[in-house]
């Protein structure tokens, strides 16, 4: 990691020379060097080097004959930042919510209380999208509207913020705060620099096919990205100057956070037991009648081809329409070699964050045997670093991102829920299969059609398990009835939906974990989000269709 702070050492050949600035007054003229600032980042087990200007400029300063060279040193005052919500954000949004629930007219076969929320939800997510407040506030208004306007109840609107996977978030960035701090995540991030550092796709590359060897042991994207990767992108990103919620988070962290979060989608998709939503799926096919022979087996020879095509295709992909700053450090693994060495042996603290990692991912692989949810799994190993010290309240207190998250998660994760109660989502289940009915389409273009409705109608879920639970049943009925093989059908669902996990800063727990890194911007999580989701299912048609074929699917 030092080689990214040796590199911000080198100086421009052209004219300037930085804070060197010239300086005049009516009884002398002078010259005056302002030293560069060289903060330091420090952790209980290494220090970073870093340079706040990668470059000298020269500046000339004139001043007037009354002014005294105090004064001149004397920052000038910046304006302070505008107050409350962007207006045109801020009715749009508006806008949006009163034309759904007064001008549009309500359907027969959905309630009053469900359309009302309906506009309510479609109010929230265009806050989210037009931004006119930041994220965590405009949630809690949306909250506050559906209990206003008398949509949900007090107690209904809470609900949700009991959900298990909220509190799984919330653990999970507490746990990346561990690695931190210790200086675990630095050491594994300098080993990964020490192996692929030479260029930053090499990182991209390395960093989503670990995580796909992780699935065998990790049945859990969200495990995974909380507990694992998420630490060791900060440290990484860190150590190269690129800091979150500043101008240079674009120099690595936003590139890295955005591979990362799209090849998690297909990572989980890839084996039977990499997602919680895999087994779901397959448990809910059983009920219409799809079985499949040695599951899984079964399903990784029809995910594999297309999956490492999309593995291989998507950090490529992101790398041009979304490039780092930073895209080659050739003496980085000699560097990163070096500071191993003045790293030493593994401290006190990192085998205690090492164990109890290794304990709880033991805990989410084999938990479900014995009775222990993940969530279960997460507060043990998070108390297990509380009582040895590892890690304390106040570090969990500090961590405005947790709290941040648990709130807009909890809050869209009740409405989406809600929908589904009311009927929303099914009258809108009952609109695509009487269009695809009127059509006489073949069984191909139904198949397409259906996938990508189930993929766009994930927009109102904040839960790949909940969208799975409320739609696959339907759609897998759907396609059957349309003529398409009951297991196509199955898989494809299955994997569509592990493919809608980056769509939306809201569409599954790493989504919202990575997010709220603070690295990407939320208009880029939506942009990207929605380009990604069209390349990814560009690939796994084009790629999975002959595959499929090939292996008798169809």
């Amino acid at each position: 990691m030092e080689s990214f702070a040796l590199r911000s050492l080198s100086i421009s050949a052209s004219s300037s020379a930085s804070f060197l600035s010239l300086r005049r007054s009516p009884s002398r003229s002078s010259l005056s060097l302002l030293k560069p600032s060289f903060p330091v980042y420090s952790s209980p087990t290494v220090r970073s080097l870093s340079v706040s200007s990668p470059r000298f400029t020269l500046r000339a300063t004139a001043s007037s004959a009354s002014s005294s060279p105090q004064k001149q040193n004397i920052p000038q005052s910046s304006s302070p930042p505008p107050q409350g919500a962007k207006l045109i954000p801020l009715a749009i949004s508006v806008s949006i919510g009163l034309i759904v629930r007064f001008l549009i007219p309500k359907p027969e076969q959905v309630t009053s209380q469900g359309w009302q929320l309906l506009s309510v939800f479609l109010f929230t997510i265009s806050g989210l999208v037009l931004g006119p407040l930041p994220v965590g506030a405009w949630a809690f208004i949306g909250l506050t509207a559906s209990i206003v306007t008398k949509t949900l109840s007090f107690s209904t609107a809470f609900s949700a913020f009991t959900n298990e996977l909220i509190w799984l978030i919330a653990i999970s960035f507490f746990f990346a705060r561990g690695f931190i701090k210790t200086g675990l995540g630095d050491r594994i991030a300098t080993y990964f620099v020490k192996w692929l550092g030479k260029s930053t796709l090499g990182l991209a590359y390395g960093l989503a096919f670990c995580e796909t060897l992780m699935g065998l042991i990790m049945p859990s994207t969200m495990a995974r990205a909380g507990g694992v990767f998420l630490p060791v992108i900060k440290s990484l990103s860190l150590s190269a100057g690129s800091k979150p919620g500043d101008p240079s988070s674009r120099k690595l962290g936003s590139f890295l956070i955005q591979t990362q979060l799209q090849c998690s989608g297909t990572s989980g998709a890839l084996l039977l037991t990499s997602a919680a939503q895999n087994l779901l799926c397959l448990k809910l096919a059983r009920e219409v009648g799809v079985v499949l022979t040695n599951p899984w087996v079964s399903w990784f020879k029809a995910a594999s081809v297309p999956a490492f095509a999309s593995l291989l295709c998507t950090p490529l992909i992101i790398y041009k329409l979304y490039p780092p700053e930073l895209k080659h450090t050739p003496e980085a693994p000699a560097a990163a070699a070096k500071k191993l060495e003045r790293l030493g042996p593994i401290t006190k603290n990192e085998w205690i964050m090492l164990a109890a990692m290794a304990f709880t991912v033991s805990l989410w692989v084999f938990g479900e045997a014995i009775g222990i949810a993940s969530v279960v799994s997460a507060m043990i190993g998070l108390s297990t670093l509380l009582v040895l010290g590892v890690i304390n309240w106040d570090d969990c207190l500090s961590d405005k991102s947790a709290w941040d998250s648990l709130t807009w998660f909890a809050v869209l994760i009740g409405m989406a829920g809600q929908l589904t109660n009311l009927g929303v989502v099914a009258w809108m289940s009952d609109c695509v299969a009487k269009l695809l009915q009127s059509l006489c389409l073949t069984w191909p273009l139904s198949f397409v059609i259906l996938q990508a409705c189930y993929l766009s109608i994930h927009y109102l879920f904040a839960s790949q398990t909940a969208h799975a639970g409320a739609l696959y049943t339907a759609f897998l009925a759907m396609h059957i009835a349309a003529g398409v093989p009951g297991v196509l059908a199955a898989l494809c669902l299955a994997f569509n939906n592990n493919l809608s996990a980056a769509m939306a800063h809201y569409s599954s727990g790493p989504a919202a974990l990575y997010y709220g890194a603070g690295y990407v911007d939320l208009k880029d999580m939506f942009r990207l989000g929605f380009v990604m989701a069209f390349v990814q299912a560009l690939i796994w048609g084009f790629v999975g269709s002959f595959w499929w074929k090939f292996l008798g699917l169809y």
